[in-house]
């Protein structure tokens, strides 16, 4: 079991309500129909770019066990290059990023485009609840300083 670092809140005792919230909707994600690989990418890139050691450690086992192969863990971050991922995968890769710079990018209409071509309107929803929730558990565990298990 980890624990929190001194002096950072212990956030999931602390505060279990709003924790068990955010799981509610990690467990509407889990079982709304897009693909179990899909989300596990999804998850592993926005960690990488808010530098969530905890859940991209999390995420990448995850998806090694959804059954996403080693090179394509390997190169999510280099997506843009790489050509292992689908046009969907990229598509949804796209707006996770996107999303995630929110602020910066203001969910431009292209990448808006390219995700409705791949995902049906229930899906570019669940995506987009999937890329939030990921983002909420990102800012409390590196805000927190949640730890790296030792152990896997």
């Amino acid at each position: 079991m980890h624990t929190e670092i001194p002096g950072r809140i212990p956030y999931r005792s602390v505060a279990p309500d709003g924790y068990k919230a955010f799981g509610r909707v990690h467990h509407y994600v889990a079982g709304c129909g897009l693909e179990p690989a899909l989300v596990e990418l999804i998850y592993l890139r926005v960690s990488q770019i808010n530098g969530c050691a905890y859940c991209i450690d999390l995420h990448w086992r995850e998806a090694v066990k959804a059954g996403l192969d080693h090179r394509k863990l390997n190169a999510v971050a280099a997506w843009h290059e790489a050509p292992f991922f689908t046009d969907r995968q990229r598509a949804a890769l796209a707006w996770a990023e996107c999303l995630t710079h929110v602020a910066r990018t203001h969910a431009p209409d292209e990448d808006y485009r390219a995700v409705t071509v791949h995902f049906s309107e229930k899906e570019v929803c669940d995506l987009t609840y999937a890329v939030a929730v990921i983002n909420a558990f990102n800012r409390m565990a590196v805000g927190h300083r949640l730890p790296v298990p030792e152990e896997a």
